[in-house]
């Protein structure tokens, strides 16, 4: 593509309007006279908190809304044509074919039953782009520009037999196989930990530059979006704070919403250790050179020693399979350890969930990292959080409502919200959900898997300081997984970073994150992205030049 070429405006967005229709059957307006323009090769990031209308524009940019959701004013025009005025028939053919999504979880958008190049190459030969055999060629291609391993052989996987971080890299190259002008990426490196995102920032970024494609890049990180985006648009509440340049925006924000998001930001990265006041009290909870595996030949969990104290936050760190979630998996039973001990309150655990009694169940909680995927849609708040009342506390249903009523106060949720269900909340008020169904048992120990990863800064912040102050009223211990590291400086006391399964570093916050550092950690730390454009490219100079 020449400079001319690049120069040319590809998408011109003007006055966009978009509405769903509530429960009620009132409209409710999610995006408001949205106006921008994209040209050939640029990336523009759309930023804001949840409900900010980012992937609502994203995808409306490819003619499509969700169910219950219409354009109701303003115009698309894709290369020159109003694309609202295509047929559905149409509009299939644009999309995927000149028009690409990259979806936030790429394990749940690929089908398990088929092979990942399969996958890869159906698009191409459905819109009858290339044939089966250029497109197999093509999908290699892509594998090898993407760096992902044997790239000859790696379409034959299955997406279990893969990373999340190459699961992310093939579906890029499922989107750029018909090779289209226009990318749409909605948090595309949001549930990675932080050394496979610099991988996977990098391999998106050249591809966009070598090929010349235009890009969406949809976000709640104001430091990812500053290794990629060109320009950057700030959204809240469905309407535009303020558009301009990268740096700019990031540096001298304007609007005093953006400068919010980037006060947040800046304080995580420099964040501050919560002090260990829990020396010489008996743990509530003990792991003892705990061994666990998913099969004689992939040993998941390796001599894993840890103690946890009433009151205490206990966060694992490190990367994707390192063991964080497994370990999680074997404290609540659902993966039966091989050897070693696990005590609570000085009592042995069985090692298999169905051994343990109920009361015992009822002390353990987990909080999940995809609230979507642990609440049920069809159900009310009143049937999610009661069920755990009357299943471990054995209450009558009227004592249960009235005891969901006061846990909706206490995760700062209006009583109003009873009778609601999941689909009609945002992502942070189903989180809270999430932890009031945990707190519902009345348990001692909450284990919280990557809790607040896929929320924006904002409400990320607010989750953790409601947890915060549920520990200080409750005296709840908590197990934390993540791969955030700025959460771990604001919310834990102690820190266990693993990799392949081991501890390779294990104590007070302030004493792991400060010099000297294991080279793990080192690695972990060096690997959180700042709000600066020139930071991938110097990660990526000091990468290569330590290999």
């Amino acid at each position: 593509m020449n400079d001319r070429q690049r120069d040319t405006t590809l998408l011109d967005v003007q006055g966009l309007r978009i509405e769903a229709l509530t429960p009620s059957g009132a409209a409710a307006v999610l995006v408001e006279n949205a106006s921008f323009t994209l040209k050939r090769g640029e990336v523009l990031g759309l930023i804001g908190e949840s409900g900010a209308g980012k992937s609502t524009i994203g995808l409306a940019s490819m003619n499509y809304t969700r169910a219950g959701c219409a354009i109701t004013a303003g115009r698309i025009l894709f290369d020159g044509r109003d694309i609202l005025n295509l047929s559905e028939r149409e509009g299939r053919a644009l999309r995927g074919a000149r028009i690409a999504y990259i979806a936030q979880s790429a394990a749940a958008s690929f089908n398990p039953a088929l092979t990942i190049g399969r996958q890869v190459c159906e698009v191409a030969i459905r819109h009858k782009i290339l044939g089966k055999a250029e497109a197999k060629q093509r999908a290699v291609d892509l594998f090898r520009t993407l760096e992902l391993p044997d790239p000859e052989t790696f379409g034959n996987r299955y997406p279990h037999q893969a990373s999340g971080g190459q699961l992310q890299r093939a579906m890029a190259a499922m989107a750029m196989i018909t090779e289209p002008d226009l990318l749409v990426f909605d948090e595309p490196t949001t549930a990675l930990d932080v050394t496979t995102q610099v991988e996977v920032l990098a391999a998106f970024r050249k591809l966009i530059r070598d090929r010349g494609t235009a890009a969406l890049y949809i976000t709640h990180d104001l430091a990812v979006v500053a290794q990629i985006a060109d320009r950057i648009m700030v959204l809240r509440h469905g309407k535009t704070v303020e558009t301009g340049d990268a740096d700019d925006i990031l540096q001298h924000p304007r609007e005093t919403y953006t400068k919010q998001l980037v006060a947040e930001r800046a304080a995580a990265m420099i964040g501050h250790f919560i002090a260990d006041n829990h020396a010489g009290e008996a743990p509530v909870l003990s792991l003892k050179a705990v061994v666990a595996s998913y099969s004689s030949l992939n040993r998941a969990v390796s001599d894993v020693s840890l103690e946890l104290k009433r009151g205490e936050t206990l966060a694992i760190v490190g990367e994707s399979g390192s063991g964080k979630s497994t370990l999680a998996r074997v404290v609540v039973g659902l993966l039966p350890r091989e050897s070693g001990d696990i005590d609570f309150k000085g009592e042995r655990l069985p090692p298999a969930l169905h051994e343990r009694s109920r009361d015992t169940l009822r002390r353990i909680q987990m909080i999940y990292q995809i609230p979507d995927l642990a609440l049920n849609p069809k159900q009310t708040l009143l049937e999610i959080i009661g069920r755990p009342i009357e299943f471990y506390l054995g209450k009558s249903k009227e004592e249960a409502r009235e005891r969901v009523l006061a846990l909706l106060r206490q995760i700062e949720l209006p009583e109003s919200y009873l009778l609601r269900k999941p689909p009609a909340l945002s992502g942070g008020q189903k989180q809270r959900v999430c932890i009031a169904r945990a707190l519902a048992a009345e348990p001692d120990i909450v284990i919280c898997d990557e809790v607040v990863s896929a929320l924006d800064p904002l409400v990320a912040e607010e989750i953790l300081g409601l947890l915060r102050r549920l520990q200080e009223t409750l005296g709840l211990a908590y197990l934390f997984i993540t791969h955030d590291l700025s959460t771990v400086r604001r919310l834990a006391n102690k820190v266990a970073v693993m990799r392949k399964g081991e501890v390779v570093a294990y104590g007070e916050t302030s004493e792991i994150f400060s010099p000297p550092y294991h080279p793990y950690t080192k690695l972990l730390l060096s690997s959180v992205p700042e709000m600066r454009s020139d930071w991938l490219d110097e990660v990526l100079q000091m990468r290569s030049f330590r290999d």
